[in-house]
């Protein structure tokens, strides 16, 4: 007998296409519009697994899932919501959901997660997390970082935080220790590419009096300070490779000593790393222990540049623009040019370059309101009207030489942050990819046939660029 997912939501549509969706997968499917409906069903012994959306018209979805466990203990329970916030996905996992989907969602992504649902035996022990968002943006290149947080906040495994410049790595590698079990210890950053290559071990062990010339006390490296907390290495990629062998032997062992010294200490703290280099490519170079890679990558998490989240852009401006004000400089608002002005920038310093931008305005425009002059004359670069067709470069190949040569000569005397050919590569490859699935309708089947690859590296191609691919169906 096909095992029973319950669906409970107030939306009579929404509970139609999911019914479809996961009959069509071989599941049977029992439908209820309230939490009291959902709980009868469950204390009833019906269902296997629970799809519950996080509004319902009797009662919040999520304080109804520890009543569903307590009812019966292991079940499933996969959480979907339309309020796409790191709190709403913490939240989920806080109170013993199996997974959780921010709205949209592709419907044969339910289906995986049903299924992966099913086959799990884990448990749900989860700790005890605070109700902050400390990270801005409801976008769905968003919910993907949300739903990676959500997951290795209640365990100590070590994640590795991938990204441009600019695009908050040490915010998200925060989050995660502000809301873990560790929050109450420290956090302790180090930037391996601020730090001199002869002066990052003891940086990172301590040292002893008299270890080398110039110490003349015992000091306490950062393993030291964040014992019992979290501590977060940026710029991985800069490690010598000699402190990258002592690194490690700490992770294989859990024990270091300090320069010096001879007397081994417990590392009680939990690794998370970040890099916007290519790690992989590193250790093909001989730059980067690839042992240590693997160490390290355990849970690789990605966060997408601005331009991925342009739908981000207002929000994160507001935010940045109430944060100045608070900070005692004058408050202002920007109106709807403005904030086209704002989207139609590429954003190569990512939300670090916007977080500056908002600053600058908040000082230098006079008015209370910003409008798209102001914005246009602070980036650098006017708002023109589109080219007209006989104005285009003759080849794509033109085309992206003169968009090649925009971005570098953004960045002015210095040089782009490594990692330029995968990341251009990825600016084309996504449009090109959303061409394709808009031509089929959203077919990815058909998509996937004309693109020339094979659907699952299709599938995996959309999550890594998060594209979202209801939004191309018609």
């Amino acid at each position: 007998m096909s095992a029973t997912v319950i669906v409970a939501d107030d939306d009579a549509a929404i509970r139609t296409v999911l019914r479809q969706a996961l009959s069509r997968a071989g599941f049977q499917v029992k439908l209820t519009d309230t939490a009291a409906g959902l709980l009868k069903l469950v204390a009833d012994g019906q269902g296997d697994v629970v799809v519950s959306d996080v509004i319902l018209p009797d009662g919040d979805g999520l304080e109804t899932v520890p009543k569903l466990l307590a009812l019966r203990p292991g079940l499933r329970i996969i959480v979907i919501s339309a309020q796409n916030t790191l709190s709403t996905a913490v939240r989920a996992t806080e109170q013993g959901a199996f997974d959780y989907l921010p709205k949209p969602f592709d419907l044969d992504e339910l289906v995986r997660a049903v299924t992966a649902a099913l086959a799990d035996s884990g448990d749900s022990d989860t700790p005890e997390l605070g109700d902050d968002s400390p990270l801005i943006g409801r976008s769905p290149a968003m919910q993907d970082v949300y739903r990676i947080i959500a997951r290795v906040v209640p365990n100590d495994l070590t994640v590795m935080i991938l990204g441009e410049s600019g695009t908050g790595k040490e915010l998200v590698a925060r989050a995660i220790h502000d809301l873990g079990a560790r929050r109450r210890k420290p956090f302790i950053a180090l930037n391996m590419a601020a730090i001199p290559r002869e002066l990052i071990e003891s940086e990172l062990f301590g040292h002893e009096r008299g270890a080398f010339t110039g110490a003349a006390a015992r000091t306490a490296g950062k393993f030291e300070q964040a014992q019992g907390g979290t501590l977060f290495l940026d710029e991985i990629g800069d490690m010598p490779l000699e402190a990258q062998t002592r690194l490690l032997r700490v992770l294989q062992s859990g024990e270091f000593t300090t320069v010096g010294g001879v007397r081994s200490q417990h590392a009680d703290v939990r690794i998370v790393s970040a890099t916007n280099q290519d790690l992989k490519t590193l250790t093909e170079a001989g730059r980067f222990r690839e042992d240590l890679y693997y160490r390290l990558n355990v849970v690789p998490l990605s966060l997408p540049p601005l331009r991925a989240r342009a739908e981000d852009v207002p929000v994160l401006s507001r935010h940045f623009l109430d944060r100045a004000a608070a900070e005692g400089l004058p408050r202002k608002s920007l109106d709807p040019g403005a904030l086209a002005a704002l989207a139609a920038h590429n954003w190569p310093g990512n939300v670090r370059e916007l977080e500056n931008l908002m600053r600058r305005l908040a000082v230098l425009e006079r008015g209370d309101v910003i409008g798209a002059a102001a914005v246009e004359a602070v980036i650098g670069q006017a708002s023109r009207p589109a080219a007209p067709q006989s104005d285009l470069p003759e080849s794509l190949g033109a085309a992206a030489a003169q968009h090649i040569g925009r971005y570098f000569s953004s960045f002015g005397p210095a040089l782009p942050p490594d990692g330029v050919y995968d990341r251009l590569l990825a600016e084309v490859e996504k449009p090109l990819i959303l061409a394709c699935l808009e031509a089929t309708g959203g077919n990815q089947l058909k998509a996937a046939k004309l693109l020339g690859i094979n659907r699952n590296t299709l599938r995996r191609k959309l999550d890594d660029l998060a594209i979202n691919v209801e939004a191309t169906r018609r």
